[in-house]
């Protein structure tokens, strides 16, 4: 690996993979594929959901704002360590790490914001049926994603300033593939990290309420889904709300156990992979979750592959 002079460099060097060249090359290509699925899977979402004039229910326009947030995410770190992988250079400057922290974190937090307004849209479709398009009217869901971009850019803001207002005393090596906050606490001096923990704090208070505001979503669902007499509603709602469920889940628990956890100095293959769980994982599965398993959204993609006329509002409403 290409190195620099760590004690004077301005920027960063990041370390998360094998020194073994062979394994960098299979890491960067492997990162390679992933992104480009994703880009391809959320593409397609954005395309579908903003072509087809049938498919602009509150759904499927959550649905392609989480494609865009998912493109974005995984944008954000994936690229650089692909680049630095197939370069063999780890060197990230200050300001390419200022933007990642900065993106990293109004996207997660972002994604965190949109996942419980889906839940809640969810949540009024199947128990307020009738009162659906009144509860979400276009003007609502406007407002609602409107919330979300600027409650994640200003988490963002606030954690960039208070993570680089600290003095960095180490050597500037981050046991990570992208510049990883706790990472850059652990090369701050004795005590310029107590601003970190509190806005940290904060944004934790903030995303304990998301979730605890999904799990009431979904006990409310289930308790209703369940006094449905029809077994195929009862399949046809489990199969549009376990998904969802499953991806918060997984999504907040893991970034949770990343950032929780103590940073060691010699992160294991464990801690690597904990982070690839949060941060490349959940994009990708997104789209296959969200997708595959709609058949409006299947049937539509079928038709734009083959260059007809989109669904019929009749299979679209048969199908939400």
């Amino acid at each position: 690996m290409i190195m620099v002079n760590i004690t004077t460099m301005s920027g960063f060097l990041l370390v998360g993979f094998s020194d073994i060249w062979e394994l960098r090359i299979l890491h960067g290509l492997l990162f390679l594929a992933v992104y480009l699925l994703n880009l391809a899977g959320n593409l397609i979402i954005i395309i579908i959901t903003t072509v087809d004039k049938h498919l602009q229910a509150p759904m499927y326009y959550f649905l392609k704002h989480l494609s865009l947030l998912d493109l974005s995410f995984i944008s954000v770190t994936v690229p650089q360590s692909i680049n630095n992988s197939l370069m063999d250079d780890g060197y990230i400057s200050q300001g390419q790490c200022i933007l990642q922290v900065f993106f990293f974190t109004s996207l997660a937090c972002s994604e965190v914001a949109i996942l419980t307004v889906m839940s809640y849209d969810r949540y009024v479709a199947i128990c307020f049926p009738l009162h659906y398009e009144v509860i979400m009217n276009p003007s609502k869901c406007k407002w609602a994603m409107i919330a979300v971009w600027l409650s994640g850019s200003i988490s963002g803001i606030l954690y960039t300033i208070v993570t680089f207002s600290m003095t960095f005393c180490k050597a500037k090596i981050i046991h990570q593939f992208f510049c990883d906050i706790p990472q850059l606490l652990k090369l701050s001096c004795s005590n310029d990290y107590l601003a970190v923990i509190g806005v940290a704090a904060f944004m934790s208070m903030l995303a304990f309420i998301c979730f605890t505001s999904i799990i009431f979503s979904y006990i409310r669902i289930f308790s209703t889904v369940l006094r449905i007499s029809s077994a195929e509603g009862r399949s046809k709602a489990f199969s549009t709300c376990l998904p969802h469920l499953f991806v918060v889940s997984f999504y907040l628990s893991t970034g949770a156990f990343a950032f929780l956890k103590p940073t060691s100095d010699s992160p294991t293959a464990f801690d690597l992979m904990i982070s690839i769980f949060y941060t490349v994982i959940p994009p990708s599965l997104n789209p296959v979750i969200y997708s595959l398993r709609n058949e409006a959204m299947k049937e539509a993609f079928r038709k734009l592959l083959l260059g007809g006329q989109f669904i019929s509002e009749k299979t679209v409403l048969s199908c939400c």
